[in-house]
C-alpha cells in the first residue's frame, strides 16, 4: 500500500507552487528556438555595454560592506554618547541592506546603489542626518555628500570610492538590530512613523518581487531588456509621468508568474503582447496584500475615492501596498501604450525572423515623430518673415 503523496514528488505534477494571484497561462517548457533567441537577446544587450564585469560587481559589493562597517561603528559611538549600558552597546548590531535595481540584479554599469540603514528605536532620525552625516563626510572615500531631509523618502546622497549611493534610514522599535532580522515581517511596521515605513518599503518590495518570480535568472534578463528598451524610448522616468524601475520590475515579474518556464526572450515577447491588450482599469498585482490596519496609507480603490482616479495602477507586493505609477497622466499613458504596441509589433517580427533585437532598442527619431509639428512651425516662421517685409 502506497503512502501519502509528497508535494515535492515530481511524479505528481498537478501539485505545484502557484505564483501570483492567478494560475499560469502556460507552463510549456522552452524549445530549442526559444533558447537560441535568448542567447541572441543576451548578445544584443551586451552590445549596449550595460553589464558589469566581476571586478566591478565585487567593488560594488565591497562599497556596501565598508559603509555597513562605518554605520555599525557609528551606532556603537551613539550608544556610548547616550551612556547606555554596555550590554546594549555590545549587541546594538545594525545593518545596511541594498534594494532596488542592484538587489534585483538588474542594475546597469555605473548605476547608483540604493541602501537601507536599519537602526534601533532609541535613535532619533535627526541623528542619522547630522551625526552620521558628519561621520560619512569625514571618510576619505566619500565625496559629493548631501542630506535631503525634505524628500518624500529622506535620503543621504554620496559618492563612495567612485560609486554613487543613496542611503535611507529606518529605526525599529527594538534596542538591537540582529544580522538575521527579517525585514519583511509586517509586525515590524506596527506603530512605526510613516517616514520609517517609507524607507523600509523599498527593501521590502524588492524582496517580495524576488520571492514571487519562479526563475530569478530569466526575470533579471527580461527586466534588463525592458529597462533598456524603456530608456531608449524615453519612457523610463517616474518623475516625468512615465514608469520608474519598480513599476517595470512588477510588470515583468507578473509576466514571469504567468509563464513560469519561459526563457527570457519569450518573457519579453509575452510582455509586449499582454500589456498591449491590458485593460488598465484592472491593476497589475503580484499577490494579494492584506491590510494589517496599522493606520498606514493603503491603496484600495474600493475604500479610497482618489485611488479610483489612477490611470495605470501597478501595485507593490508588500504591506502597505501602493500604486507605483500614480504620476502617470493621460498624455504619458498614451505615449507608454503606443510604445508597448510598437514593441509588440517588433517582437512579432523578431519571432518571424524579419528583425533582430537591436530594432527593439532603436531610439525615436525626433524629426520623424514630430514632423507635423515642425511643418506647422515652418509655416508660421515663413508667414512671419513675409509679414516683416
Amino acid at each position: 500500500m502506497s503512502g501519502p503523496r509528497n508535494i515535492q514528488d515530481p511524479l505528481f505534477p498537478e501539485i505545484r507552487k502557484t505564483y501570483g494571484i492567478t494560475g499560469p497561462i502556460s507552463e510549456d517548457l522552452p524549445e530549442e528556438g526559444d533558447l537560441i533567441q535568448s542567447r541572441k537577446l543576451s548578445e544584443s544587450l551586451r552590445a549596449y555595454d550595460i553589464f558589469e564585469d566581476d571586478l566591478q560587481l565585487r567593488h560594488r559589493e565591497n562599497v556596501v560592506k565598508r559603509l555597513e562597517s562605518v554605520y555599525k561603528d557609528w551606532l556603537k559611538e551613539m550608544c556610548k554618547e547616550m551612556n547606555l549600558p554596555e550590554v546594549v552597546t555590545d549587541n546594538v548590531g545594525g545593518k545596511i541592506s541594498p534594494f532596488g535595481s542592484f538587489h534585483l540584479g538588474s542594475h546597469t554599469k555605473g548605476a547608483d546603489i540604493d541602501a537601507l540603514c536599519v537602526g534601533p528605536g532609541f535613535l532619533e532620525r535627526k541623528d542619522f542626518f547630522t551625526s552620521f552625516y558628519e561621520k560619512l563626510k569625514a571618510q576619505k572615500e566619500v565625496t559629493d555628500i548631501q542630506a535631503v531631509e525634505e524628500a518624500f523618502v529622506p535620503v543621504i546622497k554620496l559618492c563612495y570610492d567612485g560609486t554613487e549611493v543613496d542611503l535611507v534610514f529606518a529605526r525599529l522599535l527594538q534596542r538591537s538590530i540582529p544580522e538575521d532580522l527579517k525585514l519583511c515581517n509586517d509586525e515590524l511596521l506596527k506603530n512605526l512613523d510613516k517616514l520609517c515605513v517609507r524607507s523600509l518599503s523599498g527593501y521590502r518590495v524588492t524582496e517580495e518581487i524576488l520571492s514571487l518570480v519562479p526563475n530569478v535568472y530569466n526575470f533579471r534578463l527580461a527586466l534588463r531588456t525592458i529597462k533598456l528598451w524603456a530608456k531608449r524610448r524615453n519612457i523610463y522616468s517616474n518623475k516625468l509621468g512615465f514608469l520608474g524601475g519598480v513599476s517595470w520590475a512588477i510588470l515583468v515579474a507578473r509576466v514571469c508568474q504567468l509563464f513560469p518556464n519561459a526563457t527570457a526572450s519569450t518573457l519579453v515577447t509575452k510582455f509586449f503582447k499582454i500589456y498591449s491588450m491590458w485593460v488598465w482599469s484592472v491593476p497589475v498585482c503580484l499577490r494579494e496584500v492584506k491590510d494589517c490596519r496599522y493606520n498606514l496609507p493603503f491603496w484600495d480603490p474600493r475604500v479610497n475615492p482618489s485611488d479610483r482616479c489612477h490611470i495605470m495602477p501597478i501595485i507593490t507586493p508588500a504591506y502597505p501596498q501602493q500604486n507605483t505609477s500614480y504620476n502617470v497622466s493621460p498624455s504619458t499613458f498614451t505615449i507608454i501604450t503606443e510604445e508597448i504596441k510598437r514593441g509588440h509589433a517588433i517582437a512579432q517580427e523578431i519571432q518571424q525572423g524579419k528583425a533582430t533585437w537591436s530594432k527593439l532598442f532603436e531610439t525615436p527619431e525626433f524629426f520623424e515623430k514630430y514632423q507635423y509639428v515642425l511643418s506647422c512651425l515652418r509655416i508660421k516662421i515663413r508667414t512671419h518673415m513675409l509679414a516683416a517685409f
